[in-house]
């Protein structure tokens, strides 16, 4: 079974800074790419960005420039850097992971319980 655990949600205030983590953990073979997705009140989960396992990184256009995404291959553990955080990114952060549960076949997505980050004044 594999687990994603999230964690460094929080309250913050506008221009503040805060750092999310999600760690793989369970059996499997890899961890291939990783992603943070955040979901609004009334809105749709969207990509916030991810990372390959190589480092290659992906952007949603209204973080990039703020939000720094990292990984740490021998943690199998992910980092979302948030800087200079806006109201407007208020939501649930949900960590996402391709992991091969064996050295054969598919790379299967899976979901952390997610993490709620409040930016508010």
């Amino acid at each position: 079974q594999v687990q994603l655990v999230e964690s460094g949600g929080g309250l913050v205030q506008p221009g503040e800074s805060l750092s999310l983590s999600c760690a793989a953990s369970g059996s499997f073979f890899s961890v291939n790419a990783m992603g943070w997705y955040r979901q609004a009140p009334g809105k749709q989960r969207e990509l916030v960005a991810d990372i390959t396992r190589t480092g290659s990184t992906n952007y949603a256009g209204s973080v990039k420039g703020r939000f720094t995404i990292t990984r740490d291959n021998a943690r199998n553990t992910a980092y979302l850097q948030m800087n200079s955080l806006k109201p407007e990114d208020t939501a649930v952060y949900y960590c996402n992971a391709r992991v091969n549960r064996n050295w054969f076949g598919m790379d299967e997505p899976y979901w952390g319980q997610g993490t709620q980050v409040t930016v508010s004044s």
